[in-house]
């Protein structure tokens, strides 16, 4: 007795939803860091004044809840990104620029774990004395990994992404020099020019935008 044929899998598809995955993550993500920067500013305020200041601890409250989503909305980015370059990739970059993405996201998520705490270690403690040092400390440790690792890793992504789909014909010039512009400034001068690095969210967001009218292209 002949055992009745399966059907043939379905190929898995990417979901038209990850197009516009760049576009979401860009947004969240650039949200939440333009939030830390009114948040915690880069020049020490009195330590007093910014424990009553209120504004500013509910802005970082608004940026750690966007953070996680854009980071899980930049996989999604990710694994786009991944698909338009399909089986063509090089295992050095795609290894490169798989792994400067996850490290990516994992500093986004420490950077989030750490502003969590510090933000509920500051308003435990009432007494500007007992607050001082600590939040001092604090500030530096949130600024240092939103303006000196994350943008880092951001740009070996950035500029292992613009390598991928320049060789390979997927990006046109005017987004390879884009790519490679804010690749460089995020490598080299994130840390000195203050708001630099909002310059990843932007090329995201326009990454996302192309990427939505490649995959209408491509269908």
């Amino acid at each position: 007795m002949r055992g009745t044929a399966e059907p043939p899998a379905k190929r898995l598809r990417t979901p038209r939803a990850a197009g516009a995955a760049g576009i979401l993550s860009a947004l969240l993500l650039g949200g939440a860091m333009v939030l830390v920067r009114l948040a915690i500013p880069t020049h020490p305020l009195d330590t007093a004044a910014y424990l009553a200041d209120t504004s500013s601890h509910q802005a970082l409250r608004v940026a750690l809840v966007l953070l996680p989503y854009g980071g899980i909305f930049f996989l999604w980015f990710v694994g786009a990104l991944r698909d338009s370059i399909g089986a063509r990739e090089d295992r050095f970059f795609a290894t490169v620029f798989l792994g400067a993405g996850l490290l990516y996201v994992a500093l986004l998520l420490v950077f989030g774990a750490t502003a969590r705490a510090y933000l509920d270690a500051i308003g435990a403690m009432r007494d500007a004395r007992q607050a001082g040092d600590f939040h001092h400390y604090g500030r530096y440790l949130t600024i240092s990994l939103l303006t000196e690792y994350a943008p880092r890793m951001a740009a070996v992504f950035t500029l292992t992404a613009t390598t991928i789909g320049a060789r390979l014909g997927i990006f046109p010039r005017w987004l390879t020099v884009l790519g490679y512009l804010v690749g460089l400034v995020l490598l080299l001068v994130v840390s000195t020019v203050a708001w630099s690095e909002l310059l990843f969210p932007v090329w995201v967001l326009v990454v996302g935008c192309f990427l939505l009218t490649f995959h209408r292209r491509r269908e």
